[in-house]
């Protein structure tokens, strides 16, 4: 069994959309049951690899990732955004994460979370008229 109804997987996907009408950023979602090497953030860099999100032009997508079962979660951003941002920008947006994974509230933390990195995103990647969507919004499962 998923661990998000279909409603919230569409909010999610709705929350990705949203945060990316002000950014030339692309935000994908990935959850999974565990987290193959029990590294949250190597694992997150794997996934990152997989599913191709270094392809971006700008280099400016962001994954949230999510091992439900394991309590582990990273947020992992490619090289363009990297080269921009402090600290800071991964700090506020994981805590965001934390306070509502706490409580088992996967669909908010992540609404919110995802909110959080595209208003963030949009400072360093403004949205341009000829931007197209490079990254698919849908949620992927491992």
């Amino acid at each position: 069994m998923f661990i998000l109804s279909e409603v919230q997987q569409k909010n999610i996907t709705e929350a990705i959309k949203l945060a990316e009408t002000n950014t030339s950023g692309e935000i994908k979602v990935h959850i999974e049951e565990n987290c193959i090497g029990g590294d949250a953030m190597a694992r997150a860099k794997e996934v990152f690899k997989y599913l191709s999100l270094q392809k971006t032009a700008q280099r400016n997508g962001v994954l949230f990732y999510l091992a439900y079962e394991d309590h582990k979660f990273a947020v992992f951003g490619d090289k363009g955004i990297n080269e921009k941002v402090g600290q800071t920008f991964w700090d506020s947006t994981k805590e965001i994460l934390k306070e509502n994974f706490k409580k088992s509230d996967f669909e908010t933390g992540l609404c919110l979370g995802i909110k959080e990195a595209g208003e963030q995103l949009k400072h360093y990647f403004p949205y341009n008229t000829d931007d197209k969507n490079e990254i698919s919004d849908e949620i992927s499962r491992g």
